[in-house]
């Protein structure tokens, strides 16, 4: 995948991280990818077979499972892992590798990947 991303901002640079992170990261039917998407306000994450380009499993903040959630923005992204994990345990997927998405390893998206190994994934 050779992806040339040119300009300056923010989004071009995590747009360009991201890239150079799946160069090296793909999901397989024994160890799919975990993909993490953050946003201001939510997150995102989806676990994904790259051989045939579907989307296995997904959680999220926008879903019913947080219409009432009282907390702080990295406790909902602990929980989205936790949730994520347990949706993965039930469609029989038991360890992934984790894609940060260009994002730093840091907050939210940290708080994520420990809530899916709190949950029983292995990353």
């Amino acid at each position: 995948m050779s992806v040339k991303i040119f300009g300056k901002g923010k989004k071009v640079a995590l747009k360009r991280r991201h890239a150079r992170i799946r160069k090296r990261i793909s999901g397989t039917p024994e160890m799919p990818r975990l993909v993490v998407t953050r946003s201001n306000r939510h997150m995102v994450a989806q676990i994904i077979d790259d051989t045939v380009g579907r989307t296995l499993v997904s959680e999220s903040t926008l879903m019913s499972d947080f219409a009432d959630f009282q907390g702080t923005k990295t406790e909902a992204a602990h929980k989205v892992g936790e949730l994520i994990a347990k949706k993965a345990k039930d469609a029989g997927i038991t360890a992934v590798v984790f894609d940060r998405g260009g994002n730093q390893y840091h907050g939210r998206v940290a708080a994520v990947a420990d809530g899916a190994r709190e949950g029983g994934l292995a990353l």
